[in-house]
């Protein structure tokens, strides 16, 4: 054997990429700025790129708008007759029985005692659906929604449901639904993210950003919070005293780094940190566009009561419809301070003041421009309220938690409207009829959007996770 011979032997595949890492590079730069072609998967070297689901879908993209607190159903959708004829007196003991709730303390002084509510309700739309006199803007697009009644959870307290809702688990470090889906399915935009998160409200929704994490996912598909004025992302724009040319060189030099890495050590979040830079840059041209509502007619802002600046649901909600217009997968507004324990008067006027109307227009706009078919809207919280009542240092009676039996409502996307699907017994305590829970929910959102929740699965530590967990199945009659 002579000397060459002797080297070939010795020769590994990391001695190999580690001296070419510059071609390689160029290649894999060339996947990232065209349409991966070059690549048998080029979804490897461009983790947000859309690709195709199981089976095809009926909706594109995801407006999830969450009342992050629990909303009171029985003050919203959920009208109980029985409710008002035994207001004020003891809850059967046969319905507490085996139950927790959160803040016991306030259950076990006194019996509890049921609730009517002070609102009024009718009947609206062809449909016939119960809405009460706090949303009349959602009173009158009833006929475009489909309600889920009896939804039932895991967990009463706050920052787990939130959880639960949000990732199919009530621990911290699992991956958000927006995660999975754009895992699963990529986003249409190639320079917004796939996964956007709007806030507004006096405070963020309990939980923070684990809500919205990736998880074990690699971090291209978490969610990246955006505000409604001035730069979306902090630090978007470019630093004063930087000309174009030197950050345009600056950012070429750390991709060309990233690059020889990623080449030499095969590491996915390299590609990740890559796209990120390349995004970022896009960015400074698509995002303040995005937010300059100055091409919106005024009927428009006037309908959603947006006002061009501020921070605000109404804001957020056509900030929604402009990212689901340019391709954004999915997108998830938190609007907090539902969490009404002490008093169902005027701080429950407050927060469905501040939803109705927006709400309302979004659906409205969306389906006057065409967008509705094929972007699944979903309304609603981590849990709902006790049909007890709870009274507090404020001597106004409130609602505590409850997760056995609450209310969502979806439209769009795929959603066969103007339903009810579900229902409560008599003092809204327990489910009847088609129930549901959120890993259906789940599943359910999964499907409309072309995926089979039983195969969107990845692998971590040893175990094949899925956001539905080992549970969840298909509301079929939500599906048009």
């Amino acid at each position: 054997m002579d000397r060459e011979d002797l080297l070939l032997q010795l020769e590994t595949r990391r001695h190999f990429f580690s001296r070419c890492g510059v071609g390689l590079g160029k290649l894999a730069l060339l996947s990232l700025l065209s349409d991966g072609s070059v690549f048998a998967e080029p979804a490897a070297s461009n983790p947000s790129q859309a690709k195709p689901g199981h089976f095809p879908a009926k909706a594109k993209s995801v407006i999830y708008l969450f009342m992050a607190g629990g909303p009171s159903q029985f003050e919203l959708f959920d009208f109980k007759p029985s409710l008002q004829k035994y207001n004020n007196q003891a809850v059967p003991d046969s319905l507490m029985a085996g139950k927790r709730f959160a803040f016991m303390d306030s259950f076990t002084k006194d019996k509890p005692k049921l609730l009517g509510t002070s609102r009024n309700f009718k009947r609206y739309g062809r449909s016939g659906a119960w809405v009460s006199d706090l949303l009349p803007h959602i009173a009158g697009i009833s006929d475009d929604i489909t309600f889920l009644k009896g939804v039932s959870t895991e967990n009463f307290n706050h920052g787990p449901a939130k959880c639960f809702v949000n990732t199919g688990s009530t621990r911290f470090g699992r991956p958000a639904m927006g995660s999975w889906i754009t895992y699963g399915i990529g986003s249409d935009s190639s320079d917004l993210p796939g996964f956007v998160v709007l806030q507004s409200g006096p405070r963020g929704p309990r939980g923070g950003a684990a809500l919205w994490a990736s998880g074990f996912l690699p971090t291209a598909y978490q969610g990246v919070p955006f505000r409604s004025g001035g730069d979306p992302i902090l630090d978007l724009s470019r630093p004063s005293g930087i000309s174009a040319e030197a950050q345009h060189e600056t950012i070429r030099a750390i991709r060309d780094l990233n690059l020889s890495a990623m080449a030499e050590s095969g590491d996915p979040e390299i590609a990740t940190r890559v796209a990120s830079y390349e995004m970022a840059y896009r960015m400074q041209t698509s995002g303040p566009e995005l937010i300059d509502f100055g091409k919106e007619s005024k009927e428009t802002l006037e309908s959603y009561g947006a006002e061009p600046g501020m921070a605000s649901y109404a804001n957020n909600c056509l900030l929604a419809r402009r990212l689901v217009e340019r391709g954004v997968r999915f997108v998830q507004l938190y609007h907090t301070d539902w969490d009404h324990h002490a008093d169902l008067g005027q701080p429950l006027d407050q927060v469905t003041r501040e939803v109705d109307q927006p709400t309302a227009a979004l659906i409205r706009d969306l389906k006057q421009r065409g967008l509705l078919d094929h972007t699944l809207v979903v309304w609603g919280g981590e849990f709902g309220r006790t049909p007890m009542g709870e009274i507090r240092d404020t001597g106004k009676a409130g609602r505590n938690h409850h997760i056995d039996a609450f209310t969502l409502w979806m439209a769009g996307g795929g959603v066969k409207p103007g339903q009810t699907i579900g229902d409560t017994d008599e003092f809204g305590f327990s489910p009847a009829g088609d129930s549901s829970d959120i890993h259906d929910l789940h599943a359910t959102m999964l499907r409309l959007l072309g995926l089979d929740h039983t195969r969107l699965i990845f692998k971590f530590q040893g175990r094949d996770f899925r956001l539905t967990d080992v549970s969840g199945r298909v509301i079929e009659k939500l599906i048009a």
